[in-house]
C-alpha cells in the first residue's frame, strides 16, 4: 500500500530548539561573505541576521548524519556561502550584485531588487515597464520604479515571470526546526532536474555522502550554469551522470517518468505546472516512497520567479547604510543557503516512513535567519594592518576572503550518459 505523503515547508532556522549559541559576527567574518558586502570603495560590512551561523549548523548536521559511513561529509557550511565568488573573482559592488545581474533600486514607497540575468529578461522587463528598453535597460527600469509602489511591482513581476520584488523585512518570527531523525543516502538514486546553484549544491552534497546522482536536462533548456565559471560548475557536478530527454517527444517523456519512478530522491526547481507538462507528478512519487525536494523562490503555491540575489534582498537580507540605503549581502546567498537546507532535509527520515515532499521556499529559508525586528545600520569592519577585522563576541576576527574547494573529478558533458544510464536501469532508450 502506498505511504501517505508528508508535505511540509522547509524549516525556518533562526530559532532552532537546542541550536548551539553562535558568535554571529565571527561566523560572518570567517564565511567570506563580509568581504562581498558593502560598497566597492568602502569597508566590508557585516550582514544582519545569522545566515552564516545557520549554514555552519546545517553543515554540522550533515557531518553528524554521515559520520561513521563510508562517505563522511565534513565541510565548512559558512564558507559555502561565498565559494562561487572565489571561482569568479566577484567582489562587493554595493547596490549592484556581486555577479552584476541584479540591482537595488528605489520605488515610490521603498526599495526593490530587480534581476536581469536571462537572455529574454530585457524583453520581459520592457513588458513590465510598458516600453521597449534600450541595450542598457536600467535607466528605464529605475524611472518606472520611482513612479510605482512595491506592491505594483510584485503583482506585475509575478504575472510576467520577472525576477523582481520589493525589499521588505519578514513579518513573522522564525519557527523552530523540525527535529526528525536522519538517514543514510549511500547508494540511493538521486534524480536532479535543477540548475544553477541551489539544487546542484544539494545534489553535490548528497553525492559526497555516497548517493548516485543523475542530472537531467532538456535539449532546449540545458543548465545555464554550464555557461558560467567552468571550475565552479565542475565542483558541483563532478562524478554525476548526465542525461538529456526531450519532453516534447513521447519516448523522451516516458524515459523521464521511468527515471523518476526509480528514484529515491528527486530534486527540482520548477513550478508544479511546468513539471506536470513533463508528465511528472510529485504527489504520486511521494506516495510511492520518494523524497521529493522542491526548491522555488517562494514555495510551490507561488508563481513568483527569483534568483539568489533578488530573493535574498527582497526577504530582508540587506546591509543598511546609516541613511537606510540597502546594499547586497554576499553573492546570491539565497542559493547556497537553500541548497544546504535541502540537502539536510533529504538526509532526514520522514515521520512515519514513506516519502516526503519538502517544499523549500528560498525566501523563507533566508527570512528565517533574520530577527523579528529590522536591523539598524550594518556594522563596518575596521582596518587591522593590511586587512580588515570584525569585532566578535570574543575579540577581533579577520575578515576572510572567499575560498574555493577543488573538484573531485570531471563534470560530464550534457547528455553524455543518457544511453548508459537508461540501459543500466532497464529503461527503453528514446
Amino acid at each position: 500500500m502506498p505511504q501517505t505523503p508528508v508535505a511540509v515547508t522547509a524549516p525556518r532556522g533562526g530559532s532552532d530548539v537546542g541550536a548551539p549559541a553562535a558568535d554571529t559576527a565571527a561566523d560572518w567574518a570567517r564565511s567570506g561573505v563580509v568581504a562581498l558586502t558593502g560598497r566597492a570603495d568602502g569597508p566590508p560590512l557585516v550582514p544582519p541576521g545569522r545566515a552564516a551561523s545557520r549554514a555552519r549548523e546545517l553543515a554540522e548536521r550533515i557531518a553528524s548524519l554521515t559520520a561513521g559511513t563510508a562517505h563522511p561529509v565534513r565541510l565548512d557550511g559558512a564558507r559555502l556561502l561565498s565559494e562561487r565568488a572565489a571561482h569568479t573573482g566577484h567582489t562587493r559592488c554595493g547596490r549592484v550584485s556581486a555577479g552584476g545581474s541584479c540591482r537595488l533600486l528605489p520605488t515610490a514607497d521603498g526599495w526593490a531588487a530587480v534581476s536581469c540575468a536571462r537572455p529574454d529578461d530585457p524583453v520581459l522587463l520592457g513588458a513590465l515597464v510598458g516600453a521597449a528598453l534600450p541595450p542598457d535597460p536600467w535607466p528605464g527600469i529605475a524611472a518606472w520604479l520611482r513612479r510605482h509602489s512595491g506592491d505594483e511591482l510584485a503583482e506585475r513581476a509575478s504575472a510576467l515571470g520577472v525576477a523582481a520584488a520589493p525589499v521588505r523585512h519578514p513579518p513573522t518570527p522564525p519557527r523552530p526546526f523540525l527535529d526528525l531523525p536522519g538517514r543514510s543516502v549511500e547508494g540511493l538514486l538521486v534524480v536532479d532536474f535543477s540548475a544553477l546553484w541551489a539544487g546542484p549544491l544539494c545534489a553535490h552534497l548528497l553525492g559526497l555522502a555516497g548517493a548516485r546522482v543523475v542530472k537531467v536536462e532538456t535539449p532546449r533548456r540545458p543548465d545555464g550554469a554550464r555557461r558560467g565559471d567552468p571550475g565552479f560548475y565542475r565542483l558541483l557536478h563532478a562524478g554525476h551522470s548526465s542525461v538529456v530527454f526531450d519532453p516534447a517527444d513521447t519516448a523522451g517523456r516516458r524515459a523521464m517518468v521511468a527515471l523518476v519512478d526509480g528514484a529515491d530522491i528527486v530534486i527540482e526547481a520548477s513550478r508544479p505546472r511546468a513539471l506536470a507538462g513533463f508528465g511528472l507528478d510529485a504527489d504520486a512519487a511521494v506516495s510511492g516512497g520518494t523524497s521529493w525536494i522542491s526548491i522555488t523562490a517562494a514555495g510551490r503555491g507561488s508563481d513568483r520567479v527569483g534568483f539568489g540575489d533578488d530573493i535574498a534582498a527582497a526577504a530582508g537580507l540587506v546591509a543598511r547604510e546609516p541613511d537606510g540605503t540597502p546594499l547586497f549581502c554576499g553573492d546570491a546567498i539565497a542559493d547556497p543557503l537553500a541548497g544546504l537546507t535541502a540537502a539536510a532535509l533529504a538526509m532526514t527520515a520522514p515521520a512515519g516512513g514513506g516519502g516526503a515532499l519538502w517544499d523549500v521556499a528560498m525566501a523563507d529559508v533566508v527570512a528565517a535567519t533574520l530577527t523579528a525586528a529590522p536591523a539598524g545600520p550594518a556594522p563596518a569592519a575596521r582596518r587591522s594592518g593590511a586587512g580588515w577585522v570584525v569585532d566578535g563576541a570574543h575579540g577581533p576576527v579577520p575578515v576572510a576572503e572567499p575560498r574555493r574547494r577543488s573538484a573531485s573529478g570531471a563534470a560530464a558533458a550534457s547528455g553524455a550518459d543518457t544511453s548508459a544510464v537508461l540501459r543500466e536501469l532497464r529503461i527503453p532508450v528514446p
